[in-house]
């Protein structure tokens, strides 16, 4: 590999931020920290004003790593340590000095910062403290800032840098310990989930503290998230709903992110995607992740070892409903809120208003329209005083083949968006104007 340390700081951009794309694990809701005087930034109203690529890529925030240089050699990494690439690394005072004038000029709100593995865990979780450290103290940064912790760190390394951080995140990268080995012969199941617990205790003693001394530290208040890649490895969609499952269980994360696997590497251990990366079982990934963490579905209620993948022509709520038809209609007027959540068409915000509209007297279909209901889903498991909105059979096939109709489209939207491109900073950017040591 290709060493440069006598690079601009904005090649070194260039470089960092392309290197950084491939990590999707970067949302910032969760603060609400008001700006204060001597100080720079915020996190009022959830923080970021949240911008995303054509593939679901956050890019509001200036995300990039702090270096390429990588001692692993992970074989779905475009920074495994083997690849002939340009390699390089900012200093603190480089990436606080980005930061703050990209923030001036309104480009961004925040940072993301993660990073390869140099030298050694601890070697580059100091930098990345020491870069916090100054970004804090020495510049009064007070937006909103999210970083990886690295497996492997030393504990007080990575509770001093969650003082100073909003979020923390470390990527389970694969959802299972032979996936892992398999690609990934540097790193272990072990080193991933023991930072990730000592993030979650320390957010629970954090939270108590703060009720009994209000002016203490906060730690990590936005919580923690993940990353595991689709399609990588030949797991399947019910094991990896289960592994997200028990992580939410468990750890108290707040998102469990799926990327869709981008083959830039050719290696054998890696599979062929004639079709391209796997963007529509990503799509439906995060559908049902949704379910679990807003509509209380589980794991087991959405998939199962027999129907271990979820129906691509159908969002998996759609799907569950056809599979239990048993269950309904439901009547409007009198169920309850949990189970209006299970109707296809019908969400936390519509459910909340039927609750709260019905009342004042029974509701009606014109009602639920304009209470938000989607009509075109829910008209086929839902009555309201008894009544349906049309004759419709409560049969699977029949309500199937009204609802593939709606979803063929979305189907074709995500499936034939054209060649993969990762979006780059330097897109929608203009950063010559900068000036970072003399110049950028």
């Amino acid at each position: 590999m290709l060493i440069q340390e006598e690079l601009s700081v904005q090649k070194k951009l260039e470089i960092l931020s392309d290197a950084a794309k491939y990590d999707v694990a970067c949302t910032s809701s969760g603060v609400d920290r008001k700006g204060k005087a001597g100080t720079l930034g915020n996190t009022e109203n959830a923080g970021i004003c949240h911008s995303f690529s054509a593939d679901g890529r956050c890019i509001s925030l200036l995300k990039i790593l702090f270096t390429n240089q990588c001692i692993y050699d992970c074989k779905y990494c475009i920074n495994r340590s083997s690849n002939d690439v340009p390699r390089t690394s900012f200093t603190p005072e480089e990436v606080c000095q980005l930061t703050i004038q990209f923030y001036r000029r309104n480009y961004i709100e925040g940072l993301f910062l993660s990073s390869g593995i140099l030298h050694s865990p601890d070697y580059t979780m100091e930098l990345i403290y020491q870069t916090l450290k100054k970004l804090r103290e020495e510049y009064h940064f007070h937006g909103y800032i999210h970083v990886k912790a690295i497996p492997g760190a030393d504990p007080v390394l990575i509770e001093k840098t969650g003082f100073l951080a909003d979020r923390m995140s470390i990527n389970l990268e694969l959802p299972t310990a032979d996936g892992l080995k398999k690609l990934a012969p540097g790193k272990s199941r072990s080193k991933i989930l023991t930072p990730m617990k000592q993030i979650q205790r320390g957010i629970t003693a954090n939270r108590f503290e703060l009720m009994e001394y209000k002016k203490a530290p906060a730690f990590v208040p936005a919580g923690q998230s993940t990353q595991m890649i689709v399609g990588a490895t030949p797991e399947n969609d019910f094991q990896m709903m289960m592994v997200a499952e028990a992580l939410y269980q468990k750890y108290d994360l707040k998102r469990v992110f799926y990327s869709a696997f981008v083959p830039v590497n050719q290696d054998i251990s890696l599979p062929a995607l004639p079709g391209g990366p796997p963007l529509l079982r990503e799509h439906r990934l995060y559908q049902a992740d949704w379910l679990m963490r807003f509509y209380g579905f589980q794991a087991g209620e959405l998939l199962s070892e027999d129907r271990p993948n979820f129906n691509t022509l159908l969002d998996p709520k759609c799907d569950w409903a056809l599979r239990h038809l048993e269950l309904f209609p439901v009547e409007v007027n009198r169920a309850d809120y949990f189970t209006l959540l299970r109707v296809p068409g019908m969400g936390v915000k519509s459910a909340k208003r039927i609750i709260a509209t019905r009342k004042n007297g029974p509701l009606d279909f014109d009602a639920l329209k304009r209470i938000g209901v989607v009509l075109k889903r829910a008209i086929y498991f839902i009555t309201c005083s008894g009544k349906m909105m049309y004759p419709v059979k409560i049969e699977e096939d029949y309500i199937c083949s009204h609802l593939i109709g709606d979803e063929k489209k979305k189907v074709w939207d995500i499936s034939s968006s054209g060649t993969y491109q990762q979006i780059s900073l330097f897109d929608t950017i203009n950063v010559p104007t900068l000036t970072v040591a003399g110049g950028l």
